[in-house]
């Protein structure tokens, strides 16, 4: 596969050797916090810029009905058509904002806010709104998810060019959310792999969506789902994880869930039935070993330390009895952040926005 995606991106590799080079400027806040600074947040923002406008490789994940589907990913997706599929373009839209938000002046700024008010407006927006119309499970619930939570960062961003870019998302957004509110009530059972179609994951981003924006709704339908499909479980098998492909963590998700969903008290039952030796002060977990970063699916550990990292470092800011997780988040982010460099395309276009969501919470 490598042979294939080199040539064509030369320009990404240069750019994933500056991310190389300012990584050893990731500082520690503390002994076990790690933080970002703005020299490793500019080359961070390099990743994104680079792959938006990148049409191709692309996977469109289409369902045709007929010729006449036949289009190119920007004639499809004008606003999100780069970075190999949709949820990544959406995500590293989301990407840019984070970081915009947390170093306003970072290198490349300027080109960001560009491409974003390029990429997100009304028209192009719409045609999502009617694609989605068209195939209403296309990209249900991951790229769903990412985008309510692109959603919210342009909502809670202090820019000139927010405003503008929220009332063009907006009917998108709501649009996802009666989606998520319809579909629901049907799912019988959560599906429960380290991918794409993870039921938990993708109800996390929508449940801090809908508390947001207090889309009433959606937090009753999130919460129905949640204590319906989760609330008995018990004995969560950590130790089976990870599988192969594996990019989330299904016991860690489903956690990450709960710790929204249920009241403090409650979750601290929970979770002594359902993880219980995260509560044990010595918890550890080897990380996700990536044995070949120009296979599309074998690079997925490296995000699966991301999530596992943002989990970890979550469950700690919230809560007291686990703070001692905020190492075991540090050790995840050592191990693959320094990698980025050598993932190729087949990880740089998305492991970008999985060490930033786990180094800016």
């Amino acid at each position: 596969m490598a042979s294939v995606f080199m040539p064509r991106f030369q320009i990404f590799f240069v750019t994933f050797l500056g991310v190389w080079s300012s990584l050893t400027s990731l500082s520690h806040a503390s002994e076990s916090e790690m933080s970002l600074d703005i020299r490793a947040a500019s080359n961070l923002m390099e990743l994104p810029l680079s792959c938006v406008e990148t049409e191709y490789p692309n996977k469109l994940s289409q369902t045709l009905r007929g010729d006449a589907d036949l289009a190119s990913p920007r004639q499809l997706h004008p606003a999100f058509y780069g970075c190999f599929d949709w949820h990544s373009s959406v995500h590293g839209h989301w990407s840019m904002v984070r970081l915009l938000k947390a170093f306003p002046n970072i290198d490349g700024h300027e080109r960001a806010r560009s491409l974003l008010k390029k990429h997100i407006t009304s028209v192009n927006i719409s045609a999502d709104i009617d694609y989605l119309k068209i195939h209403p499970s296309w990209e249900r619930p991951y790229g769903w998810a990412w985008l309510l939570k692109l959603m919210q960062e342009i909502h809670t961003w202090d820019d000139p060019a927010a405003e503008g870019l929220g009332q063009a998302l907006k009917p998108l957004a709501e649009e996802l959310s009666a989606m998520y509110i319809s579909h629901l009530p049907k799912l019988v059972y959560p599906i429960r792999v380290g991918e794409h179609t993870n039921t938990a994951f993708g109800l996390t981003f929508a449940w801090d969506y809908a508390i947001h924006f207090e889309d009433a709704a959606l937090v009753d339908a999130i919460r129905d789902r949640a204590r319906t499909f989760y609330l008995e479980d018990k004995e969560c098998p950590l130790a089976w994880e990870p599988s192969g492909y594996d990019f989330l963590s299904p016991c860690l998700e489903e956690v990450d869930l709960m710790r929204r969903v249920l009241p403090e008290s409650e979750f601290i039952v929970w979770v002594k039935d359902f993880l219980p030796q995260l509560l044990n002060a010595d918890f550890s977990i080897d990380v996700g070993e990536v044995s070949d970063r120009t296979d599309g699916k074998l690079v997925h550990l490296d995000g699966l330390n991301f999530s596992r990292a943002w989990v970890f470092g979550a469950l700690a800011r919230q809560y007291p009895q686990f703070s001692h997780l905020e190492k075991v988040a540090d050790s995840h982010i050592s191990y693959s952040l320094p990698n980025l460099v050598g993932d190729s395309y087949e990880g740089g276009h998305w492991l970008g926005s999985f060490a930033i969501n786990a180094l800016l919470p």
